[in-house]
């Protein structure tokens, strides 16, 4: 009977288990970071998952966190032999973005806000594992810039091109058409490029697109940067074309409302095979059959296991210094911040128009209805930006025209076939008419900050049907009603609301339009 000696397990590697818990350690301590974010940034982080759940623009951004790790998992090579290097010098670079966090939040610029919370992410994940790993891991860390929803600006840049192409198309094919503003009149009926003709959806997903196809099948800096370009410019053009093509059948199917049907289904799949033809021209140029650049040997300080208290003191200055913004930014609004008054905005008798006891004007089966909205001196501008999204409506379909009539500043009038109603939107701030640009934010920032006395006055008329149940849109006739309105009231309206707008108010018990306005809870 023979006996079998026990097998004897290896000796355990010093150095290796070392390494292993040093990894163990930083990847623990990432995650706990991650989660700090997301609490400290949740305002942000909550606004993007709305965006991707309810604009299609970016819906493509749920995809994005997955194709980073699959980025992060074929590049996981340039990783061997480094270890986690906490630099807690890295860390203070914390102190400039946030600040840049800080502006953006005065601002009310949420992508600003968005991005520079994420920069502050990068920041950290940078303190913690060092430079070399994080420059090998640089391109799957910068796609997760992608996660933001970014780009929606640049809507009425992208309707105006479009808009230019239809009318330079039509120029060429010899159909007769009138342009005005976003609206293209042709024989075969009216066009409208809406925002959601504005090609801002394929501009989105092929710049994300475009990205991937570069670093995947691309090594040198150069074809990279040309097929990014690429990805900018064709989308553009290709909307252009498309958004021709549907004017132009229906001028040969004598329907503009035939063309248009399902033009944003049509869209996409016009978009696929611009992207398929992209993808194809780009092939005979790829250089992933090229091994992957390898990374300079590291010295032997970069291959030691980190010490954990470092670690944790690194990772907790980055987070703290992270959080710094955001703390003033709550300071700052606890300091006065309150909810805005809103004010009816009675609206007196004029022809084809009678007034109701609660300040409404009855034209026919239409009602026109004012309200305005008092914001407190120290709000920022991305409560007033809510405020008006809340009273205008985000549909893309929606047609948009300006109204300016005189001595009544600019009014931005959007009209939804959804809700059956046209609704113009004024803003006051430091006595003057306001848009949303970069110099009412900073004015309104200013104020929030104590540096004025000025406040934000949004008045919003609404034109809709008496009883909407069964009611069909009249678009015409409601926009005609609306420009009226505000021709014959639009001054006095504007001068009520330039006074409040430069601090001229009463108490919110006291607080009326003319003597016979009333508060509304």
């Amino acid at each position: 009977m023979s006996h079998s000696a026990p097998i004897a397990e290896p000796p355990l590697d010093p150095a290796r288990e070392a390494a292993r818990s040093g990894w163990t350690a930083a990847l623990l301590l990432l995650a706990v970071g991650v989660v700090a974010f997301g609490v400290v940034f949740e305002r942000e982080a909550s606004s993007a998952l709305h965006i991707w759940e309810t604009n299609e623009a970016y819906n493509h951004c749920w995809l994005v966190a997955p194709i980073a790790a699959w980025l992060g998992w074929s590049r996981r090579r340039r990783l061997d032999g480094l270890q986690p290097q906490p630099t807690p010098l890295f860390a203070l670079l914390a102190l400039p973005v946030g600040f840049a966090w800080l502006v953006a939040e005065r601002l009310g610029i949420m992508e600003g806000r968005q991005l520079t919370a994420l920069t502050l992410l990068l920041v950290f994940v940078l303190s913690v594992l060092g430079w070399r790993i994080f420059r090998a891991m640089a391109a799957p860390l910068l796609y997760l810039y992608f996660l933001v929803p970014f780009g929606a600006f640049t809507v009425p840049m992208l309707q105006q091109i479009t808009t230019w192409f239809i009318d330079v198309g039509l120029d060429v094919t010899g159909i007769p058409h009138y342009v005005d503003d976003l609206i293209i009149e042709t024989p075969a009926g009216t066009f409208l490029v809406a925002e959601a003709c504005a090609g801002l959806r394929f501009l989105i997903a092929a710049l994300a697109f475009g990205a991937l196809y570069a670093l995947v099948m691309f090594r040198s800096p150069g074809r990279r940067l040309a097929v990014f370009a690429l990805a900018i410019i064709v989308p553009i053009v290709a909307n252009g074309f498309r958004a021709l093509g549907i004017v132009v059948m229906g001028s040969v199917l004598g329907s503009a409302e035939a063309a248009a049907a399902d033009h944003v289904v049509y869209g996409w799949v016009f978009f696929s095979i611009v992207m398929l033809l992209l993808i194809l021209a780009g092939l005979p140029f790829r250089e992933d059959h090229k091994p992957q650049p390898q990374p300079v040997p590291a010295p032997p300080s970069a291959r030691r296991a980190p010490r954990m208290l470092p670690l944790a003191m690194t990772a907790l200055l980055a987070v703290g210094l992270a959080a710094a913004a955001p703390a003033a930014g709550v300071a700052l609004d606890r300091a006065g911040a309150g909810a805005p008054d809103r004010v009816a905005v009675p609206l007196p008798a004029m022809e084809g128009c009678e007034p109701a006891a609660d300040g409404r004007l009855i034209c026919g089966d239409l009602v026109v209805q004012a309200e305005a909205v008092v914001f407190s001196p120290r709000v920022t501008w991305n409560l007033v930006s809510g405020e008006r999204a809340r009273a205008a409506g985000l549909d893309d379909q929606d047609v948009l025209f300006s109204v300016r009539p005189a001595g009544a500043g600019s009014w931005a009038a959007r009209q939804s076939r959804d809700r059956l109603q046209t609704v113009a939107v004024g803003l006051w701030l430091n006595g003057q008419s306001a848009g949303g640009g970069v110099r009412s934010r900073a004015e309104q920032a200013w104020n929030s900050l104590g540096g004025g006395r000025g406040q934000p006055v949004l008045v919003a008329l609404t034109v809709h049907p008496e009883n909407r149940e069964g009611a069909v849109m009249n678009g015409p006739r409601q926009r005609a009603l609306l420009e009226s309105v505000l021709e014959t009231q639009g001054r006095a309206i504007a001068a009520g609301a330039s006074s409040l707008s430069n601090g001229h108010r009463a108490p919110t018990s006291e607080l009326v339009w003319p003597a016979t306005a009333r508060v509304r809870s």
